[in-house]
């Protein structure tokens, strides 16, 4: 079996669930590492495999088939994901819900430039809950649906409190509002805001002398992340945000209402649900997944920007159709 050639860019906490994910991926291999770190500060746990600096990713493109970017939506992949796109497949977890259109624009417009393919905003919300709500609106038309994140951490709005001037670390929780799980519960349930349905905690590791009301003040504004929501800011010691916030669990529903016969007169529910010991690993099975599946776009002939709602499911899957056919459909 000829395994595709995946290369990792950004060894964080994504990019270890990426190179977990791989481990277990028969027709997969990961054959690089790229980082803006020192390579040789950069330990990872696949032997063999080289570490190599981000300035090195073009010199490097005989070995890699498919790029999957670990870097973060703030700042990084609206830069490194059209410039990487020029020039082979990648897949990355862009998660700014509202700027998605933009970013897949600018992706696609190089994809199609460099005559590649790029898999944008994998991962499970945008992804996996983007298709349970499409789902939804296709076999329930006029259905409504309410996404919880939850309780747990998320990825990327940590990322963007740790870029903030005077940050050492963070962690953001996302916490769902509990009455407002109870109101879905009732049958005509109003639309709720965003921040009726969460609170985000920040649990943030301050540089010594930096000014924490300025730091408090830059989250609890921060267009996309934090200023839609009630954000609670706690400052703590680096040692006690390791010791009191080591794990990344976190996980959520879709929940989708609907109607059904002639008169609309029967209630019909779908949900979808997850709950996770880890955060980045769960995304970087994801992503691998979305790997595999951008490499046979690419090689069917495909070029521009993809989402996970325009894969068809068995691109996805490393078993042959005929075995998804006899085991799973």
């Amino acid at each position: 079996m000829q395994q595709i050639r995946v290369g990792i860019v950004g060894y964080g906490n994504l990019g270890r669930g990426v190179e977990c994910a791989l481990r277990r991926a028969p027709d997969l291999k990961l054959t690089g590492v790229f980082t803006r770190r020192p390579p040789d500060r950069v330990h990872i746990r696949t032997p063999g495999v080289p570490v190599r600096s981000a300035d090195a990713l073009e010199a490097e493109a005989d070995t890699v088939d498919v790029l999957i970017l670990c870097t973060g939506s703030a700042e990084d992949l609206p830069v490194q994901s059209p410039a990487c796109a020029l020039r082979r497949p990648i897949v990355d977890s862009f998660d700014t819900h509202a700027r998605i259109p933009e970013h897949f624009a600018a992706v696609d417009a190089a994809a199609r430039s460099g005559g590649t393919l790029a898999l944008l905003s994998a991962g499970w919300d945008p992804g996996l809950f983007s298709l349970a709500r499409v789902w939804a609106g296709a076999v329930l038309p006029g259905s409504r649906c309410e996404t919880f994140w939850g309780p747990g951490v998320s990825q990327g709005h940590s990322d963007a409190v740790r870029r903030l001037p005077g940050v050492a670390d963070a962690r953001a929780y996302t916490i769902p509002v509990p009455a407002a799980l109870e109101a879905l519960e009732g049958e005509d349930a109003p639309p709720l805001s965003p921040r009726e349905k969460h609170t985000r905690v920040c649990y943030v590791a301050a540089e010594e002398g930096a000014d924490r009301e300025a730091i408090r003040a830059a989250i609890t504004g921060m267009p996309h992340y934090f200023r839609d929501y009630d954000t609670q800011v706690h400052f703590l010691s680096r040692q006690d945000l390791e010791r009191e916030h080591p794990g990344l669990p976190h996980g959520g529903r879709v929940l989708c209402r609907g109607r059904t016969g002639w008169e609309a007169e029967h209630t019909a529910r779908m949900e979808v649900r997850l709950a996770l010991d880890s955060n980045p690993e769960f995304t970087g099975c994801v992503l691998v997944a979305c790997a595999r599946a951008a490499w046979r776009l690419y090689t069917a002939g495909e070029r521009g920007a993809r989402t996970l709602l325009d894969v068809p499911p068995a691109l996805l899957s490393p078993l042959p159709p005929e075995e998804l056919r006899r085991t799973l459909l």
